[in-house]
């Protein structure tokens, strides 16, 4: 699901986010809180946006670092700051990781993106196929608590196409995304092999009081974000994949 945030509006979105609340100081500590040491690993950075992520993980020793987006303008982003320390192309997440090699990844990494897949079966399904055994993702997504004033069903566990619009960049920018239930995001985890190991509802920065006490509070009393660590495990690796 496309955004003018990621594509008309991707420079400036890269320029926001690394120093700004709910991104640099909110999500990214949160979801780095859940990798342990990435030193010689195969990552594949699924939603890369404007790569400061792989920046990160080649910053700590990645071996390699593989960036897919469904934005062009991200992809190109990327290119002009990473340049062939990385391998990056442009896809639609929904269709699953059709290029990747089966065990070949050790970590996946997946920020704010599941959000915007209508459905997670595909893209699990692949994910499970292409890690190695043993190996794990860790994503973030929206809170299913987050959304649930927006519901017009009133039903928490039907999957919902919000529309909504955030000032991220400071202005407002039109985003849609899916709002779903946990049971959901679990079933699409263990149906296709995978192992929840750690669950965060994330932790904020302190440097976000700096920043803004109103924000400060209401990310200390209000989930927002989901942070989840999953394994392929030798027990539970799908047959067939």
């Amino acid at each position: 699901m496309k955004s003018d945030l990621y594509s008309k509006h991707a420079e400036k979105y890269d320029s926001v986010i690394q120093d700004n609340i709910y991104n640099a100081h909110f999500e990214r500590p949160s979801l780095q809180a859940l990798l342990d040491d990435v030193l010689g690993l195969d990552i594949l950075d699924l939603g890369c946006g404007s790569g400061v992520y792989a920046e990160f993980l080649l910053k700590h020793g990645a071996s390699s670092v593989t960036c897919i987006d469904s934005s062009e303008k991200m992809i190109e982003i990327v290119n002009n700051k990473l340049g062939d320390r990385v391998l990056s192309y442009f896809q639609d997440l929904s269709i699953g990781l059709p290029q990747e090699k089966s065990n070949s990844i050790d970590l996946i990494i997946c920020p704010l993106v599941l959000h915007y897949l209508e459905d997670l079966s595909m893209l699990f399904k692949d994910v499970n196929r292409v890690l190695k055994v043993g190996g794990h993702i860790a994503f973030s997504t929206h809170h299913p608590f987050a959304d649930f004033k927006r519901l017009k069903s009133e039903n928490y566990f039907e999957r919902e196409l919000v529309n909504d619009v955030w000032d991220t960049i400071g202005e407002p920018v039109e985003v849609t995304y899916y709002r779903r239930s946990l049971t959901e995001i679990m079933n699409a985890i263990t149906n296709n092999g995978l192992v929840v190991t750690r669950l965060s509802e994330g932790v904020v920065s302190e440097k976000v009081m700096e920043l803004s006490e109103k924000h400060y509070r209401y990310l200390s009393n209000n989930p927002n974000f989901l942070f989840i660590k999953c394994q392929k495990s030798h027990d539970m690796e799908i047959s067939g994949t």
